[in-house]
């Protein structure tokens, strides 16, 4: 067949043609971002479609006869959206939510008509209204009125206690994005120890920028969040690098396609369970479990204690964050140390040969 200009490719080698331009690696690249793109789909919209509390840790203060029978008829609601417990008094209760052991308390004086709904708007505004609207029903049933006093409130700048997620979501952005930088302009795998100390290092460095100037954003810049700059900074720190590190790690073992794997674990599984846009006890029970365990919910819950909650209930996130980075270093070293020992080994064969 002879090649014309108007069909500059024969067509029975448009078959090769196609295999030529599009490699069984493309192919499996395309492959693998297709699956992440469902699975991003199905994460979110599995995750936020149908928000509903579920056994929200619940304080009740009365008198013990009454509190027994409160704690009993919340406990019996449809759905079990509420896990009521008596609190001894209205400080406890106070205190309770200020630790972050309890999402909000009812104080029930048997001697009036209106009661006392105590939540914590810092922890996330959905959660303190749907508590509210919850609590107002159920005391409406019994011919009483609520009256909601806010012992934790978000800042009015701060949109539905929004805040504190998008920042943490700005820092692990910066992580994975640092890392995934370092391995598409020097390849995705470290070729030695050195090598790997540097990109650790470096992220490092990137880390204590990018915390320092989230938190100078969303504190004198914006105003959107108490707490301090110092304390921000800090944890931005360790999130960015966390998240750096992790993406580092993964990279160091399955090459770019760690980059895809870094996404599926913060941006496709963290994101939707970090509880920002609802609150854990709002959150179907998977993504409930596994939001704690990821560098954007440990984040956003390490964030929202340090902007509304004194500081309190920070030992368990940064525990998580530390241990990502933790991770990540140790998986990154070795990784670059067995890659340097493989090289070392060709080598000498080479030379053998």
């Amino acid at each position: 067949m002879t090649q014309t200009a108007d069909d500059p490719v024969p067509r029975h080698g448009f078959l090769a043609e196609v295999r030529d331009a599009v490699t069984p690696r493309a192919t499996l690249l395309v492959i693998g971002v297709l699956a992440l793109q469902l699975l991003f789909i199905a994460s979110y919209v599995g995750a936020l479609h149908d928000p509903r509390p579920r056994d929200v840790p619940f304080g009740v203060v009365a008198p013990t006869a009454v509190a027994g029978r409160t704690v009993t008829r919340l406990d019996r609601l449809p759905g079990s959206p509420l896990d009521p417990r008596a609190v001894a008094d209205e400080a406890s209760a106070r205190r309770q939510i200020l630790d972050r052991s309890i999402d909000g308390a009812l104080i029930v004086d048997p001697a009036r008509t209106t009661d006392t709904l105590l939540v914590a708007s810092g922890g996330g505004t959905v959660l303190a209204t749907t508590l509210e609207r919850l609590v107002g029903a159920v005391d409406e049933t019994e011919g009483r009125t609520v009256r909601t006093v806010d012992v934790a409130p978000a800042s009015p700048r701060d949109f539905n206690g929004l805040s504190s997620f998008y920042l943490v979501v700005g820092w692990c952005v910066g992580g994975y994005l640092c890392a995934s930088i370092l391995a598409i302009s020097a390849g995705a795998r470290p070729a030695n120890p050195r090598r790997a100390v540097i990109r650790l290092g470096a992220m490092a460095l990137m880390a204590i920028a990018g915390g320092l100037g989230g938190a100078l954003i969303v504190g004198p810049v914006l105003d959107a969040l108490p707490g301090g700059v110092a304390a921000l900074w800090g944890l931005g720190a360790l999130i960015t690098f966390a998240v750096g590190a992790a993406t580092l790690a993964l990279q160091g073992i399955f090459g770019i396609i760690g980059i895809g794997l870094a996404i599926l674990l913060v941006v496709i599984a963290g994101n939707p369970s970090a509880g920002g846009a609802f609150p854990y006890p709002m959150l179907p029970p998977f993504w409930q479990s596994i939001g704690p365990a990821l560098p954007p919910g440990a984040g956003t819950w390490a964030a929202r204690s340090i902007a509304y909650f004194k500081g309190n209930a920070l030992t368990g996130p940064l525990l998580v964050l530390s241990a990502w980075a933790l991770a990540g270093i140790a998986i990154t070293m070795l990784a670059a140390g067995r890659r340097r020992r493989r090289g070392m080994r060709a080598a000498e064969g080479e030379r053998a040969g």
